[in-house]
């Protein structure tokens, strides 16, 4: 029994020293890509909205009823196409009027004109005054004046007698009538009758913060970020469903002022919409290139793991083990993410096994050579050959 008692202590001696020298777990085998400077498009990515490219308001510009609608609501419209009918009566009377007048006032200036000519040959013998004929030819004078009165208010009246079809300023999709038959529209209130919009073409409107602006501006100026050779600057939508709009536009307007209330900078986009799939009022979310950054950082997506503070990322450090860094993500383009901050060229990011990793872990290159063995030295004996 004593004896059993020296040797179990013994063998459980021996026990935990074989379990304390366990060899460590080897580095983990990971592949990594070496960060690099390349051109790297500068995108914003922003929400906007689709406007019509021309918009008109049709409204009423004489007093009346309205007598007939001839727009079909909804369809398209070409410019000049009759669109609405008042009641012309008291208008084409008005206009009868004023060209009655005008007949009256050309044969009392035919009149005068005629006693002008009869009056001349006798002042020139002294048979009248000279009083006379300058009253004769006054009188000449006022006729043609009232005749030209009378025929610019013929002119007017037949304007207005016109104004009684409404007709189409521009092509465009009309939109709903505002007004049915039997209503009394004015032309001092200038009711509104409808609208038409042009959207072959349209206007997507969108804001950008006046910090972004500013450091674009610093970027092109100190060569950084350069745009396209003809200086445009091209934007794609991206539409409610979440597919891509198929024509891509180009900025052409930007706005000179910061709005005070958000602090942003307006800017208007031109697409082309020639199937009519952007509609006004519609929200899209807009993707504008703005130039690219002549050296950019890049990292491809599957070596980003998105946390609640943004990206992160492992990189490999002069010691062969893996740290964890927080960067700052851009917008995605071939597969890969825009990386504003948080990494800097010659970082070894890895790529795979991320959910492996955790950080302080020693890793190893997949692929990359071996360390050189220590070389035999030279001095010592050759081991002693078997006979």
């Amino acid at each position: 029994m004593r004896a059993l008692q020296i040797v179990i202590p013994l063998l459980l001696l021996s026990a935990c020293a074989g379990e304390a020298e366990q060899p460590a777990p080897p580095p983990l085998a990971v592949e990594t890509v070496t960060i690099e400077g390349e051109p790297i498009p500068n995108v914003i990515e922003l929400p906007g909205r689709v406007t019509a490219i021309r918009k008109a308001e049709v409204r009423a510009r004489v007093t009346g009823i309205l007598e007939d609608k001839l727009l079909d609501e909804g369809s398209y419209v070409r410019e000049g196409q009759p669109l609405f009918r008042i009641d012309p009566r008291e208008l084409r009377a008005s206009l009868a009027q004023q060209q009655a007048s005008l007949q009256r006032a050309q044969a009392t200036a035919a009149n005068a004109r005629g006693v002008v000519e009869r009056y001349r040959p006798l002042v020139e013998e002294n048979a009248i005054s000279r009083q006379e004929f300058d009253a004769a030819v006054a009188a000449s004078r006022a006729a043609d004046a009232d005749v030209a009165q009378i025929r610019a208010q013929v002119e007017s009246a037949s304007l207005q007698l016109g104004y009684t079809t409404v007709r189409a300023p521009i092509s465009g999709r009309a939109g709903r009538a505002q007004v049915t038959e039997g209503a009394l529209v004015s032309a001092t209130e200038a009711t509104l009758l409808t609208t038409i919009e042009q959207i072959d073409q349209v206007y997507v409107v969108f804001s950008n913060s006046a910090q972004d602006v500013l450091s674009i501006r610093r970027s092109l100026a100190d060569g950084s970020l350069v745009l396209a050779d003809d200086g445009s600057v091209p934007v794609t939508l991206t539409l409610p469903d979440g597919t891509e709009y198929p024509i891509a536009g180009t900025i052409d307007f930007f706005d000179q002022s910061v709005n005070e209330a958000t602090g942003t900078v307006e800017l208007r986009a031109r697409v082309a919409n020639p199937e009519g799939i952007l509609l006004p009022g519609q929200f899209v979310r807009v993707r504008v290139e703005a130039g690219s950054y002549v050296d950019g950082i890049a990292v491809p997506q599957v070596a980003v793991t998105m946390t609640e503070n943004g990206g992160s990322v492992f990189v490999i450090d002069k010691d062969g083990v893996a740290q964890l860094r927080q960067i700052k993500l851009g917008a995605m383009f071939d597969g890969k993410w825009i990386v504003e901050s948080g990494l800097k060229v010659g970082d070894r990011v890895i790529t795979n096994n991320i959910q492996k990793l955790r950080g302080g872990m020693p890793v190893t290159v997949a692929g990359a050579p071996p360390s050189p063995a220590p070389a035999a030295d030279a001095a010592s004996p050759a081991p002693a050959q078997a006979n």
